[in-house]
């Protein structure tokens, strides 16, 4: 089909320079401490707490006797933990959460180091001032409100309401142990003859390691009493559910007829790799793009073939799209990407006493197929969520699959690859019953669908055709650009989580009855797929955010085979780039003039519709320009300190935008990296300490002069004399704004506004912020290369204007063209 994106993207990786880059200061005011008094109340507190360690000690023969003990303090709200490190001592900060207007943090303190704990106090309280007229360890006591007795709430950082108050309750726990602490654990367990999961069912980061321990309440408190092993306490809860509604089968003809006119895929394409529940391969319309040594499963007793029809619905959307429209013409298709299946999910119910921690089983179903071809590029789809587990944070589940995105997970080196994973949101409640129906906004995004890495799918809906005999007067829920009544949002998230899901696509609506009293889910509201019932049902309708993902998938797949050179994290940021909202997404965010009432609905709708034409290619009134880069964040040289920024110069259409005038134009800005994940101590709280390195962009703005925009992002461009970055405000014309970003591995906003005033704003920063590789990690860590990629579109509201030119004429011969891009597709 012909289309007027036919046009290369145009590549500017070579447009940046490098400069020394120095970030700004926290800018935290402390409140005035009165050195005596605040001391001598902390050193009360101090020794009430530690004579509480001491009368809860266990005194238990199996346990070696206890050397030290936990004890609760409560920081300023947004105080580093680490201020309370101290690893001569063994002194160990562990699990963090915020409550209100403070910050609690779960301490071990060693039996032998509680005479220097004191001193420290003492010093404060009475010692000799610095230099600089302050009290020694400052920074480390005043940022404290307050020391308390320890309970087993202190290191529970998961749902409060999940934590069992009966002694006798027996669960399995998620305990996060210090790397180097893991054996200890296991003799504890052992000791106490508690089954710990095996290493195989261990999550590993670059701090903690996360072992499934099953016990009873007082079993871990006695654990918790007698040993110090412990860093923070969760559920083991990864309970996998996905949805498959029981709706009725349509039969079709047409199967053969279809798969007679399809140019079928070689062995040597990008594949779309489903977890899920096995595909049913003896489908006319799988069984050419899916090898039998393609098809895996974590368990070999499982066999590989579909248990349920989901996975085979999802192979059918994630290879052909949505069947209706092949089905209904004669055209000849062309596919350039496979299949591959790993069974995630067991044949019958998982046993509740199996420790399975989904987050190495995932890891364990990733390698699979890269051990069978590791020569296949892929993308990772996974419809499975954590049933009734909210997304709002890291979990042990979304961290390890931020690990195989970042190619960081057990068993990878430096030469592993990035991948690309595309998981669902979640979906909402069927309901059958109109007085029953919530908003989508009830309904939180579900666990792991927050992984940072992973490109999360939401669902829109165009359908509203309703058919079928005895529903003729009944009307679509949803209206045609509108959310799915099937999509959760992450609206309840808060503002330390990222913006999920980042795509919409399409994922059926349902079906109200004229008396507003039914609601039910009609076939003619579905996408048609692939049936594991190849006989009997060969099409099923299928629907659901598990249709929305596996066409992201699909698409994935198809942008990858197109350009093979690009990374994952372009092939994520360009399908970013090219979502537009929908008229009724329009509308609600032009109705919002305040931006952070604006985060709620990205929130539901994340960046919009993607499109594979806008994906694939520009056009001369649309087009993108493409950096695949790296960058090294910081630098140990000493100290820890940021180490470089890129500047880059825009090729924009001066001429052309002066001529346009007050015409609108769009510039979208989409910033996309994989981090490494390390979801221990204060990263529940702090993203900053999740992220092994951050970055953001800032932008050049209106009459803003060059060096006075380098020295606002840039501290090292100041002069030394100069405290304050040159203020210069911005025109307010973000969609978003700066604030919207305060998690994620993907940033994007879009620019809306006159022509002419874009002239000037050719320069664009990309600069580091915060992360664990900095601030915890070995000189070899801290001085690590990134990459990234950046995706700048400039788009123009009229298609007669010509952009595109003007760009590739002003970039040196050769720079601009990365690949050939065939006109029709």
């Amino acid at each position: 089909m012909a289309t007027r994106f036919s046009l290369p993207h145009i590549d500017i990786s070579a447009n940046y320079s490098s400069s020394a880059y120095t970030g700004e200061g926290s800018g935290r005011s402390n409140n005035v401490r009165i050195r005596d008094e605040h001391a001598a109340r902390l050193q009360n507190e101090l020794d009430a707490a530690l004579a509480v360690v001491d009368q809860q000690r266990a005194a238990d023969p199996r346990l070696p006797p206890a050397q030290g003990g936990y004890i609760e303090v409560e920081l300023r709200r947004g105080s580093s933990p680490d201020i309370l490190e101290r690893r001569t001592l063994g002194l160990r900060p562990g699990a963090v959460k915020d409550r209100q207007a403070a910050r609690l943090v779960g301490l071990y303190i060693p039996d032998d180091a509680r005479e220097a704990f004191a001193a420290i106090l003492a010093d404060y309280r009475s010692g000799p001032l610095t230099p600089k007229g302050e009290p020694h360890h400052k920074s480390t006591v005043e940022p404290i409100e307050a020391f308390r007795r320890a309970r087993l709430e202190t290191l529970w950082t998961d749902d409060p309401q999940a934590l069992p108050l009966d002694p006798q309750y027996q669960m399995w726990w998620a305990i996060w142990v210090s790397r180097g602490q893991e054996l200890e654990l296991e003799d504890i367990a052992q000791r106490l003859r508690l089954r710990a999961g095996a290493r195989d069912r261990r999550l590993r980061f670059p701090e903690v390691v996360i072992v499934p321990v099953y016990a009873t309440r007082a079993e871990i408190e006695l654990m918790m009493y007698a040993t110090g092993v412990i860093v923070e306490l969760r559920r083991a809860t990864d309970n996998p559910s996905f949805f498959v509604d029981d709706v009725r089968e349509e039969q079709h003809e047409w199967n053969e007829e279809l798969a007679g006119r399809i140019e079928w895929p070689g062995q040597d394409v990008p594949s779309v790799c489903l977890f899920d529940t096995g595909v049913n391969r003896a489908h006319v319309l799988l069984e050419p793009a899916l090898s039998i040594d393609d098809m895996h499963a974590v368990r070999r007793g499982w066999g590989v073939d579909d248990h349920d029809n989901h996975g085979t619905a999802m192979g059918g959307i994630a290879l052909h799209g949505d069947l209706t429209i092949p089905l209904g013409d004669n055209a000849p298709r062309t596919l350039t990407h496979r299949l591959e299946s790993v069974k995630l999910l067991p044949p019958g119910r998982a046993d509740p006493n199996d420790p399975n921690s989904y987050g190495s089983v995932t890891q364990s179903a990733a390698a699979l197929p890269e051990i069978q071809r590791p020569e296949r590029t892929r993308v990772f789809c996974m419809a499975v969520t954590n049933d009734g587990v909210s997304g709002a944070r890291p979990s042990t589940w979304s961290s390890a699959i931020d690990q195989i995105a970042a190619g960081t997970m057990p068993g990878d080196n430096e030469n592993s690859p990035k991948r690309l994973v595309v998981l669902a949101v979640g979906n909402t409640k069927p309901v059958m019953q109109f007085q029953q129906l919530l908003d989508n906004d009830s309904y939180p995004a579900q666990d792991p669908a927050q992984a940072w890495n992973a490109l999360t799918i939401g669902g829109y809906t165009d359908l509203d055709q309703i058919r079928g005999a005895g529903y003729e007067d009944w009307t679509h829920l949803a209206g045609v650009g509108e959310l799915s009544p099937h999509s959760r949002t992450s609206v309840d998230w808060g503002t330390r989580a990222p913006i999920k899901p980042e795509l919409m696509l399409e994922a059926g609506n349902r079906a109200v009855s004229p008396s507003r009293r039914d609601i039910v889910t009609l076939d003619s509201l579905c996408l048609l797929s692939t049936g594991r019932d190849v006989a009997a049902a060969p099409l099923v309708p299928f629907h659901a955010t598990s249709a929305a993902t596996a066409q992201a998938a699909r698409m994935a797949a198809q942008l990858t085979a197109a350009h093979p050179d690009y990374w994952p994290e372009t092939i994520r940021a360009l399908m970013v780039h090219s979502a537009e909202y929908t008229e009724p997404m329009k509308a609600l965010f032009a109705a919002e003039t305040n931006l952070r009432n604006r985060y709620d609905i990205a929130r539901r709708f994340g960046y919009g519709v993607p499109d594979i034409d806008r994906a694939t290619a520009s056009a001369r009134d649309h087009l993108a320009l493409i950096a695949q880069t790296d960058i090294q964040p910081y630098r140990l040289e000493g100290t820890r300190k940021f180490n470089e920024c890129h500047y880059y110069t825009l090729p924009l259409p001066a001429a052309v935008l002066e001529e346009l005038d007050n015409e609108i134009v769009d510039l979208k800005i989409t910033l996309s990296y994989f981090v490494d994940p390390n979801p221990g101590f204060a990263a529940n709280v702090d993203p900053l300490r999740y992220q092994s390195f951050g970055l953001r962009f800032d932008l050049r703005r209106k009459g803003e002069l060059l060096a006075n925009f380098k020295r606002r992002v840039n501290a090292a461009e100041r002069d030394v004399r100069t405290q304050r970055a040159p203020r210069h405000p911005d025109d307010n014309r973000w969609l978003l704004g700066p604030d919207s970003i305060s998690a994620g591995s993907l940033h994007c906003d879009t620019w809306s506004g006159p022509a002419v005033d874009l002239l000037g704003r050719d320069v664009l920063c990309i600069k580091p912020v915060g992360g664990w590789w900095r601030d915890r990690a070995r000189a070899a860590i801290v001085n690590q290369r990134a990459r990234y990629a950046l995706v700048v579109t400039l788009k123009a509201r009229r298609t007669d204007i010509d952009l595109y030119t003007p760009i590739v004429l002003s970039i040196t011969p050769g720079q601009a063209v990365r690949n050939e891009v065939l006109v029709e597709r």
